[in-house]
């Protein structure tokens, strides 16, 4: 068993703090819940990546015969639900710091793992190169999706709270929008990029 470790954790903290889906809509979670009523959404973030990197790793081979037919269709799939965060984004209105209302965060971020077609391109990256000495060995394989789901959790945890260092100052409308906006924008050119345009 060899793993290359200092690439691998360079692929792994650099992909996974960098904005995309997960980071970019956990700071507005953070924003608009504040971290504590969050969490619900970064442990369906955390749980969803689990599972999908754990299906990454028992088919990295076979899938990836698979995948150049279903990758047009994740893309777009994938891409859709993006774009449909994106607008959520920049519609929003102020913080609901004090607000009864329930997120049902859980189950959004669990679900933005199933359509979130970068999460699967970064599994199968993971299992089909750096961990592919791994693949035979299913307590290795639940290990790493651990250690991976933990990384991730750590990630969207420092953009949730972020995003709710700043909620205060989303008080002023147009700041918030400025915001909202820019989130907005950074997840429109995820969505633009998964589909090959940029």
């Amino acid at each position: 068993m060899s793993i290359e470790l200092m690439p691998f954790l360079s692929f792994m903290f650099i992909t996974t703090y960098t904005p995309g889906p997960n980071n970019i809509s956990s700071a507005s979670m953070g924003i608009l819940y504040g971290y504590r009523k969050t969490l619900g959404y970064l442990v369906g973030i955390s749980t969803g990546f689990f599972l999908v990197m754990m299906l990454c790793a028992f088919l990295s081979h076979s899938l990836l015969m698979v995948l150049p037919q279903a990758e047009s269709y994740l893309r777009w799939v994938g891409a859709a639900y993006i774009l449909w965060l994106a607008w959520s984004i920049l519609r929003s209105g102020a913080a609901k710091a004090d607000t009864k209302e329930d997120p049902q965060a859980f189950a959004k971020g669990f679900a933005l793992q199933l359509f979130n077609p970068k999460v699967a391109v970064y599994g199968l990256t993971i299992y089909s190169t750096f961990l592919a000495s791994i693949v035979g060995r299913i307590d290795y394989l639940a290990l790493s999706a651990m250690i991976l789901a933990l990384n991730t959790f750590m990630a969207i945890s420092t953009w949730a709270m972020f995003g709710a260092a700043i909620r205060s100052r989303l008080e002023n409308e147009t700041f918030r929008k400025v915001v909202n906006a820019v989130l907005a924008a950074m997840l429109v050119y995820t969505a633009i990029s998964l589909l090959g345009v940029v």
